[in-house]
């Protein structure tokens, strides 16, 4: 109830057509309860329901959510086995949950360098979902933002083509179905991109709040599309 109750104080004609979201401050969250850091990213899963199940009921048209990076290989191997199998454990869950809300999953990064069991679930996953219409799910692994760009400029030499627009390179991209975010939100207070979405979020609005992920529900969702709706968007104007 607490999800449409805040719903109904947004603006759906104001509502940010594409939310990506940096969920930072897993292992902060554990370490401030003396608990290991599978604990935190076990509870961040909690909030990436939440959060998903608000924006596909809110309007939201995509939601692009950063959850393993290209730089996260350089944890411990303990804590990255651990993520891999919360990942495949999950999105094997999820996934009757996702098609009950109509979302589309789509992937983007370099899927195919993750363990088999985990690349496997997603694959699965991503085609299962791939017949829904409602808001599209993005979510991104073994992603790096400058990677995506070299990708992209490596898949135009490949290709042939001797000059590249804004508008051609963009196609060469990820998940390039996406339009650019609208809304940027990082949580944690970190006041830095981490290398997410670098070439789509050039005139993205920034959200970052102190609340580490594990604790960000609908309510400090709900709190960071309000503040969108009050700003004025220029773009560069």
């Amino acid at each position: 109830m607490a999800a449409v109750k805040k719903t109904d104080t947004l603006d759906p004609a104001r509502l940010p057509a594409h939310v990506a979201i940096i969920m930072d401050g897993n292992r902060r969250w554990s370490k401030k309860r003396g608990l290991p850091s599978v604990a935190g990213h076990k509870a961040g899963v909690d909030s990436v329901h939440a959060v998903v199940r608000f924006a596909s009921r809110a309007g939201i048209k995509a939601l692009s959510i950063y959850a393993f990076s290209t730089e996260n290989w350089r944890r411990s191997k303990l804590e990255v086995s651990a993520l891999m199998f919360l990942l495949k454990r999950t999105i094997i869950s999820y996934a009757d949950e996702l098609d009950r809300e109509g979302v589309r999953l789509i992937l983007s990064g370099r899927i195919e360098e993750l363990p088999r069991p985990a690349r496997e679930a997603l694959r699965a996953a991503e085609e299962r979902l791939k017949g829904n219409t409602g808001m599209v799910l993005n979510i991104a692994l073994n992603y790096g933002g400058r990677q995506e760009i070299l990708d992209a400029a490596n898949r135009a030499l490949a290709s042939g083509l001797k000059s590249v627009d804004e508008e051609s390179f963009s196609k060469l991209l990820y998940s390039p179905s996406l339009p650019d975010p609208d809304l940027l939100i990082r949580t944690s207070g970190e006041m830095r991109i981490s290398n997410f979405l670098l070439w789509q979020t050039a005139y993205s609005e920034f959200y970052v709040t102190d609340t580490y992920w594990p604790d960000f529900r609908e309510e400090e969702f709900a709190k960071a599309l309000l503040e969108y709706q009050e700003r004025e968007r220029r773009r560069g104007k």
